[in-house]
């Protein structure tokens, strides 16, 4: 069997973009990614690193497509509009320092969480305002009245974070090594971006009060590898650690800012606001919310901004202690509120020009004005307006749950019978949600959500179904089955026999006796009759009674006489023959 192609994905693509790649429908990629614990919808981005694993879970090997000159020139990426736009700084003149922003880097195990956690706890800047109240990726430390921004992310992440965005993101970099493991598989990684983009390092050298912690063997291992620290043959700083026992914690922080002095790091605080985005979400209540750098300039609540095309309006700044504020300075790690997208890791934030707005307003009311009605159109509005309806009230625990649901339930396709979710929203199914419905003769889901008590009171008062389920995919089946109910079954008819009509012996309005022979098959008490006149079908009615011989019978077989019972308001004539004949309905399903 020949091997698949290998798929080429860019740095960043959509869920929808992704299974097309691969040839699969989007509902099986989707179900794939939940089954990985990722939820997304089918016009959410993916970084490539989650796509490739996606992929592979799917049979597919993938390799990362590299931006060459004219892909750059054509399709600027978000780097290279970050570089740009931090140029223009280079040109100022009323330039004031900023704080450095530095990520911690190091192989697992080797204690980059125990030293950023230890200076969390002792050195958060404004820690007598309450401490950090949420969580967020990024936080600063005062030292010596000076701040710090430190990224806090997961070591391999905040690598391939830092391997995307360049040198643009973080200032310096921090690389943890254990006294008693030295140099691993992650700490060459880090070894080869330092010299690859020439960042700013400090080696910080961890668990010296170890028994068996070997500092010099560390520095040799580092030689062997084209990074020479200080006292070894080089100028690259180091800073003898331990972050468990809080030793020499502060001649780090104050080796950084000793090297965020050497490399002068400055910002405009009067222009315009530059920052980067590093990580997004969407919370049921607070809407889409995104943690953000700035990298240069003042960000004000009230300000447009645009981050990969999308303009939104800055409607709440909260700093890295959960506190609102008006404004965000360079360097300062924030949250902001009011995008209308979920932004993707790394894509740059700036403000929108006038011009920019004024086209987007423009292209709303041109895509609203040039919706299409055609005769096909009003047919397709007719026709689903006479087509039968489910309605659901959807409840779930999370937003990305609560998409992902609406994302497969969109899926499901019939001819005769539309899916209308009516509402959908996170939380506890209250009473509201069973007055709506009641109205609208709904069904209520809720996945690992459940009724508060009033409301669970009210269904069983007014008959409202509420199903309540933990397995995603159960809830999906229970809709199709649900809708599959309120299909019309199929009617399977099989003829049983024939009899051709000898003789009539009563008729009344709704019944008529007559007699026959069989001619072919059997005739069957209680099953239904066909009238064939000169081949043509003209009634219907039901076999009511059977006699044969005078005696009251079950059923009369091929090449018998009788006489029978028929119970219908069609008219039987002599020479006309009755088929007899028995219906079942078939239940269909989506």
């Amino acid at each position: 069997m020949p091997e698949k192609e290998v798929v080429k994905l860019p740095a960043k693509i959509k869920v929808g973009d992704l299974a097309e790649k691969l040839n699969i429908p989007v509902t099986d990629l989707i179900k794939t990614m939940m089954s990985n614990g990722v939820m997304a919808t089918v016009n959410e981005l993916l970084d490539y690193e989650i796509a490739a694993i996606i992929s592979e879970e799917l049979g597919r090997k993938t390799s990362l497509i590299k931006e060459n000159g004219d892909s750059k020139e054509n399709n600027k990426n978000s780097l290279d509009e970050l570089e740009e736009l931090l140029a223009e700084d280079k040109k100022k003149k009323n330039l004031k320092n900023r704080p450095p922003i530095v990520t911690v880097l190091g192989h697992v195990d080797h204690g980059k969480t125990t030293l950023l956690d230890t200076l969390k706890q002792t050195k958060i800047a404004d820690k007598e305002a309450g401490g950090i109240t949420q969580h967020i990726s990024s936080y600063q430390v005062k030292e010596k009245d000076r701040l710090i921004t430190f990224i806090d992310t997961p070591g391999h992440e905040a690598f391939q974070a830092m391997r995307e965005r360049g040198a643009s993101l973080a200032d310096i970099a921090v690389l943890v090594i254990a006294a008693d493991d030295g140099v691993k598989p992650q700490t060459e990684e880090v070894i080869n971006f330092v010299k690859e983009h020439q960042t700013p390092l400090v080696v910080a050298i961890n668990k010296i009060d170890k028994p068996n912690a070997d500092v010099n063997r560390v520095k040799q291992e580092l030689a062997e590898r084209g990074i020479l620290v200080e006292g070894y043959g080089g100028d690259v700083p180091v800073v003898e650690i331990s972050a468990k026992k809080n030793i020499n914690l502060d001649s780090l922080l104050d080796t950084i800012l000793l090297l965020a002095d050497i490399h002068e790091l400055k910002a405009d605080y009067n222009r315009d606001a530059v920052g980067v985005i590093l990580e997004s979400k969407k919370d049921p209540r607070k809407g889409i919310l995104a943690n953000v750098i700035i990298k240069t300039g003042t960000l004000k609540v009230g300000q447009n901004v645009i981050i990969n095309g999308h303009i939104s309006r800055i409607r709440k700044i909260e700093n890295y202690l959960g506190q609102s504020i008006e404004e965000a300075t360079p360097s300062m790690p924030i949250t902001i509120y009011g995008l209308t997208q979920i932004p993707a890791n790394n894509e740059v934030l700036r403000l929108a020009s006038q011009e920019e707005i004024r086209k987007k307003e423009k292209n709303k009311q041109e895509e609203k004005q040039n919706q299409p009605l055609d005769s096909s159109t009003i047919i397709n509005n007719i026709n689903a307006a006479l087509m039968k309806k489910y309605f659901i009230i959807l409840k779930a625990d999370t937003h990305g749950t609560l998409e992902a649901l609406e994302q497969v339930l969109k899926t499901i396709q019939s001819d005769e019978i539309a899916l209308k979710i009516i509402s959908s929203e996170v939380g506890p199914i209250t009473e509201k949600d069973v007055q709506i419905a009641q109205t609208d003769q709904a069904t209520i889901y809720g996945f690992n959500i459940y009724p508060t008590e009033s409301a669970k009171q009210l269904a069983q008062k007014t008959g409202v179904s509420i199903k309540n389920f933990q397995i995603i995919y159960e809830l999906i089946e229970d809709v199709k089955e649900e809708m599959s109910e309120r299909l019309e079954p199929e009617i399977k008819r099989t003829d049983l026999g024939r009899l051709k009509v000898l003789a009539i012996f009563k008729t009344t309005k709704k019944s008529m006796i007559v007699g026959g022979k069989v001619t072919n098959g059997k005739m069957v008490k209680g099953k239904r009759l066909e009238i064939i006149r000169d081949k043509t079908p003209v009634g219907q009615g039901e076999l009511t009674q059977l006699q044969h011989n005078k005696e009251d019978v079950q059923e009369v077989k091929e090449n018998f006489e009788c006489g029978l019972t028929f119970s219908g308001t069609d008219k039987i004539q002599v020479g006309d023959t009755l088929i007899c004949f028995q219906e079942e309905q078939i239940k269909r399903k989506i």
